[in-house]
């Protein structure tokens, strides 16, 4: 198990690496190692941030 700190907050927009299909997903909780994140493609998924490591999205909408 990595040493790691979760640095993620309720209401950061985040992706996961390995599919990028499933779009930008917001961060609903964080218990531990687990974050609760709600995808825009497939809903509500808890990720083991030990296992994967979620990355920052990053959003450039022009009006």
């Amino acid at each position: 198990m990595k040493n790691l700190t979760v640095f993620w907050e309720p209401g950061d927009l985040v992706e996961h690496p390995q599919h990028p299909d499933w779009g930008i997903g917001q961060v609903q909780s964080v218990i531990d190692a687990k974050v609760t994140v709600n995808f825009r493609e497939v809903g509500k998924l808890v990720i083991d941030v030990t296992l994967i490591e979620l990355v920052a999205a990053i959003q450039n909408e022009q009006r």
